[in-house]
């Protein structure tokens, strides 16, 4: 895992990430000791529990903006997954080719009530959740929990329904070696986000949009679970330089995080192994 005080930097000034590792076998071993994750870039990772697979927002292909990166597998790459888990409706989250080409190698697909009927629609079998509801992937126990991104408000286009906060949600994954949360993209939610049991790993989501924590609200919520190791995405992945979602720089973290050292930026492919004694 690189250093935070060693990024790289485009010709215009966006932070890369490191140099992709393509996924290989043991990433989607069966009979995996303990529980490691895997950055697929953007916001998508891949869980190996023991051998339970699970893709959170994975996007392998076809996405519609220029890349600074490789992706570490394409969808023909996957072999199996017994689930994704979709957090919310935008296509760097919700891949519609990705999820149709994994459709025959995956068990199951989860997301919010209004991500599932578009999943239906394109010919996935989603399953709905509203907020606050549980359901186990194998040995893997999730918890739908609040998120606030109906940014398609703000500026609607004529005939757009009305989004919903429970169109958009995060995962809770306990694991059998720690707990993963997976909060989605939201604004902050104080009364949420900065209460929660302490995780093993948060997916933490750092820049500074409006319509994500916001860089200050991410690390207040950093530093709300000070043991907790924090694996950075949603930056270095996508060439759009003035666009606020996609440029975080891990730099600006070393220094308002409380046990820098649980900044972690992984290389898309790179494996994490997930445990409660990391240091």
């Amino acid at each position: 895992m690189s250093n935070p005080r060693s990024i790289r930097v485009s010709e215009q000034g966006q932070a890369v990430a490191p140099p992709t590792e393509v996924l290989g076998g043991d990433a989607f071993d069966s009979s995996a000791a303990g529980t490691a994750l895997y950055w697929l870039g953007m916001a998508g990772f891949l869980i190996n529990s023991r051998g339970t697979l699970v893709m959170v927002d994975p996007v392998l292909r076809d996405f519609d903006m220029p890349l600074l990166i490789d992706l570490p597998a394409d969808t023909p790459d996957v072999p199996r997954l017994d689930a994704i888990l979709v957090t919310h409706a935008d296509n760097d989250h919700f891949s519609i080719p990705t999820c149709r080409e994994l459709v025959a190698v995956t068990g199951e697909f989860h997301s919010t009530s209004y991500v599932a009927e578009m999943m239906t629609e394109h010919g996935i079998p989603g399953t709905g959740h509203g907020i606050g509801d549980r359901f186990s992937v194998g040995q893997l126990t999730v918890e739908v929990l609040p998120a606030d991104h109906a940014w398609q408000n703000e500026n609607p286009e004529p005939g757009q329904r009305t989004f919903r906060d429970e169109d958009s949600c995060g995962f809770w994954i306990t694991t059998p070696d720690g707990t993963i949360w997976a909060p989605g993209d939201s604004r902050l939610i104080r009364e949420h986000h900065l209460t929660m049991p302490s995780p093993t790993a948060m997916l933490f989501d750092f820049s500074d949009s409006e319509w994500h924590f916001g860089f200050d609200g991410a690390v207040e919520m950093a530093n709300a679970y000070p043991d907790t190791q924090l694996l950075l995405h949603h930056w270095g992945s996508v060439d759009s330089p003035d666009f606020a979602p996609f440029n975080g720089n891990p730099q600006d973290l070393f220094d308002v995080i409380v046990n820098p050292d649980r900044i972690r930026v992984l290389a898309p492919g790179e494996a994490f192994p997930l445990a409660t004694n990391h240091v």
